[in-house]
């Protein structure tokens, strides 16, 4: 029977069960036998992690021709406005691996189920910051800090909040949830 669960994966935590360098890994978090991680998120990336026992879950998921969509919440460096964003948005943007396609990009306030960050987010009193909702289908490695420094917005926390039809909603940092799939 395939097994879904959805992990509020915290920062600092490797998107893997082991590592050689003994540091915080899924294993911390998350002690059920026989799941992968569908995808990856950076050490220094939060949010929600699908892992399953399901190998074709798991490639629907992580595989860039599924074009599965993927929400995240960027706070990024900066004062963005609408036009600002629109390079996202139009599918010009050309990155070094290449073009990408075009992304849902929207400015919102800072979401209200938002938990602090440890180690917390730098401030700099003399920059503004703010939070863009970015939606992309495809998941290169670093594509949305990538994305968005090359519209000229540098991230300072990186969020994801959805894959697919799962949210974070109701799912604490560091905690897990099993879904049906």
């Amino acid at each position: 029977m395939a097994r879904v669960i959805l992990l509020n994966k915290p920062w600092g935590v490797l998107s893997q069960f082991t590592d050689a360098e003994h540091r915080v890994t899924l294993a911390d978090y998350v002690d059920v036998p026989g799941i992968y991680p569908a995808g990856r998120l950076d050490r220094d990336s939060e949010g929600l992690l699908v892992l399953t026992n399901d190998g074709a879950l798991q490639h629907r998921i992580a595989h860039p021709r599924a074009k599965m969509s993927k929400t995240y919440w960027a706070q990024v460096e900066g004062d963005p406005d609408e036009s600002d964003l629109d390079g996202l948005r139009d599918g010009k943007l050309v990155l070094k691996d290449g073009p990408c396609q075009a992304a849902k990009a929207t400015l919102i306030e800072a979401p209200a189920s938002l938990w602090p960050r440890n180690p917390p987010v730098r401030v700099r009193k003399t920059v503004p910051d703010r939070w863009v909702s970015l939606t992309i289908l495809e998941g290169r490695n670093r594509q949305v800090r990538r994305m968005l420094a090359a519209v000229g917005f540098p991230v300072l926390r990186l969020i994801r909040y959805r894959v697919g039809s799962w949210t974070l909603d109701g799912i604490a940092s560091g905690h897990w949830l099993e879904v049906s799939s």
